[in-house]
């Protein structure tokens, strides 16, 4: 496998495939179960904010959710779950799916996302500690693994504790 992606939001025909490629990267179903969840309610998901990877012709490779969530009442997103195959993970799939996720959510006007990870892995995409904005998870999480990233820092941003959607049993 080369690094060459083709991203698009996913399509009817892609939830087989997403799902395929959550079983695939996490040891349980609980991240394909809650994408699935996510999908259902119309609170939490946003039209074209489910983002797939490809190579030309190929299987979806990577995936990247963004649904909406809140910081004290104020509209934000949650990216995840990503996902990548794993026989193509460090290969670029994800960091794409990721890329064009943010693009699309900034095109749409979103301003924050919010996502809780790696935290050697999300940097790259500009995400910073969510604590710099005074934005809190609604449990106990070490303050590097909360991160933020602000697309306009010229916007208002909110602070306070964040609520997610209600599939993701916080």
């Amino acid at each position: 496998m080369t690094g060459s992606w083709i991203t698009r939001p996913e399509t009817a025909a892609d939830l087989g495939p997403i799902r395929e490629v959550n079983l695939a990267a996490f040891p349980t179903p609980h991240e394909a179960d809650l994408v699935e969840a996510l999908r259902a309610d119309p609170a939490a998901w946003l039209p074209g904010l489910s983002w797939v990877a490809q190579q030309p012709g190929g299987p979806v490779t990577g995936f990247s959710l963004l649904t909406r969530c809140h910081v004290d009442g104020a509209a934000a997103l949650a990216l995840g779950p990503c996902a990548v195959r794993p026989e193509a993970q460090r290969l670029g799939a994800g960091s794409a799916a990721i890329r064009a996720g943010l693009d699309a959510a900034r095109e749409q006007g979103e301003n924050l996302v919010l996502v809780l990870g790696h935290a050697t892995y999300y940097p790259r995409f500009g995400f910073v500690p969510a604590s710099r904005y005074g934005i809190k998870a609604p449990f106990d999480v070490e303050d590097q693994y909360m991160m933020a990233l602000v697309f306009d820092p010229a916007r208002p941003v909110p602070s306070g504790t964040i609520r997610y959607p209600a599939a993701f049993g916080v």
